[in-house]
């Protein structure tokens, strides 16, 4: 219990610090996850050993990968990933896992670090693992950017989506020591549970139930009663998929469609405090956590392997993706954009790590491999975020038409360089521009949405309402067709008439009974 206060102290210290240096480096080219994952492997039980993986720390952990995909899954428009784009995202990774599982079964046999007798298991694992994209990862680094909304954001989702569910999936299929098709059976239980938590709050909510009420007008008291609420709904969907021996990022993305299913417009308030609380104290616990399982030592024996991951995951994951956006006809962005895009999609780590444990656990990979793998997981998180800013930067730069024009003009160095700088910084503003109209146009898009469904809302209350009062009065004729009109006094009529006028006008929406 001391040991394992001391690691949580230890890596709260680091938590807090690493945003400071991250920001202390001009124009922030390093993450701050990196930052996060270096002191986790230097602090580990590899390393220094201050921070002791415990199976306490190892569920606050999974609590912090958990959040980290709830957000993601909440971030996530599902017309995005099943329109156009979407879809092509989907084909881009089948793609990519065909490519994957070739090259492994080309490769496999020719590295010392993996064994000339690999098992299958091994196969599937290596080839899932090339084609992942860590979006809850990325989310972080898009929004530090300001390229959520963006287009460039949204073709990051589309593709980086499927990276990230895709493999989730193929794990459960491929990896499991169940049949295939119990597993597959799993899978659609699942997903009905996920559906029916989806709906039924949602239709609560249109229903304007009581407790739905509450929840709303409580949500900013001490209990915070609708933060409780979504916490319980990820936990529960993280620990049924536990139960079916699912990974637990797959409950935890579908919390995220469940969350945003129940509130498709958003809630600044609930989205603040899961973000306070997910990025303020359970995400950055698990990226120390990531890093402090990495063995520094292992990875410095085997610098082959550990470089030549990373190349393959460009040559498998970044490359279809850039083909399939210069494929796409409807595809608007320049070479280096496209680049940019896919750069960002080759982002990979929780996954990885996910993948390697169930190899490692199955005995078909090493730990000391595994190690590596992760390690060159947590270089692409550093690298490719990287690459991509310098490759969107380029796209303004012309790199080609300058070394041209230097060629042409050698003398002319310094005026052609700063020509193109200016140039860059041009082609960089107009895209801000364009980025934030694209995004002034989705929200207003947004708010028109909302309007048309409050609007049909009170439209369809106050036909219940003229419904209501036409039953009423109704029943006030059949009294008298039933003979009954020497039963009531004419105070008796007058009463009868304005109780079913106040019935009228109580609900009446948005407005109060007359009196």
């Amino acid at each position: 219990m001391t040991s394992d206060l001391i690691s949580l102290a230890v890596i709260c210290l680091v938590s807090a610090a690493c945003p400071i240096i991250a920001h202390a480096i001009p124009k922030k080219p390093i993450p701050e996850v990196v930052f996060l994952l270096v002191a986790g492997a230097l602090l580990g039980p590899h390393m220094a050993g201050v921070v002791q993986v415990s199976d306490s720390v190892g569920l606050i952990s999974d609590l912090g990968l958990s959040f980290l995909f709830l957000l993601a899954g909440y971030e996530i428009d599902p017309k995005v990933i099943t329109g156009r784009e979407g879809k092509r995202g989907l084909a881009t990774w089948a793609v990519s896992f065909v490519i994957g599982f070739g090259v492994v079964a080309l490769l496999l046999g020719r590295m010392e670090e993996l064994g000339h007798n690999a098992d299958p298991i091994t196969y599937f694992a290596l080839a899932i693992a090339l084609t992942t994209t860590a979006l809850g990862t990325l989310m972080p680094i898009l929004k530090e950017r300001d390229l959520m909304g963006t287009a460039m954001g949204n073709s990051v989702l589309a593709y980086g989506t499927w990276g990230e569910l895709a493999p989730v999936l193929a794990m459960a299929l491929l990896l499991s020591s169940r049949a295939s098709w119990q597993t597959a059976l799993i899978l659609v239980a699942f997903g009905a549970l996920a559906v029916v938590m989806a709906i039924v709050p949602a239709k609560a909510r249109a229903a304007g139930a009581v407790i739905v009420t509450f929840l709303q007008d409580k949500r900013d008291t001490a209990s915070q009663p609708l933060v409780r609420w979504v916490v319980f709904l990820v936990i529960a969907l993280v620990a049924v998929s536990a139960l079916a021996d699912l990974d637990i990022v797959l409950g935890a993305f579908a919390a995220g469609f469940v969350l945003r299913y129940i509130i498709p417009e958003g809630s600044e308030k609930l989205e603040y405090k899961l973000e306070a609380m997910a990025y303020g104290f359970f995400v950055p616990l698990f990226f120390v956590v990531s890093g402090a399982n990495i063995d520094l030592t292992a990875v410095a024996a085997s610098p082959r392997l550990l470089l030549g991951f990373v190349v393959v995951l460009l040559l498998v994951r970044a490359l279809p993706i850039h083909i399939s956006m210069s494929l796409d006809p409807q595809n608007n962005f320049s070479p280096a954009g496209r680049a940019s895009v896919a750069l960002y999609c080759t982002t990979a780590l929780p996954l990885i790590v996910a993948v390697t444990s169930v190899a490692v656990n199955a005995g078909a990979l090493a730990q000391s491999t595994a190690s590596v793998l992760v390690c060159s997981g947590a270089i692409t998180v550093f690298l490719m975020p990287l690459l991509a800013s310098v490759a969107s930067g380029v796209a303004g730069f012309a790199p080609v038409q300058a070394a041209r024009e230097i060629a042409a003009n050698p003398s002319d160095l310094r005026g052609i360089v700063a020509d193109h700088v200016a140039l860059e910084r041009m082609v960089a503003h107009r895209r801000k521009m364009e980025d934030r109209a694209h995004q002034r146009s989705e929200h207003a898009h947004q708010l028109q949405e909302q309007w048309e469904e409050r609007h049909c809302e009170r439209v369809r209350r106050a036909q219940e309402a003229n419904a209501a009062h036409a039953e009423e009065v109704a029943r006030l004729f059949a009294k008298i067709q039933e003979g009954h009109r020497e039963e009531m006094s004419p105070q008796d009529w007058v009463d009868a008439l304005s109780e079913a006028q106040a019935s009228k006008e109580a609900k009446r929406p948005d407005q109060q009974p007359r009196p």
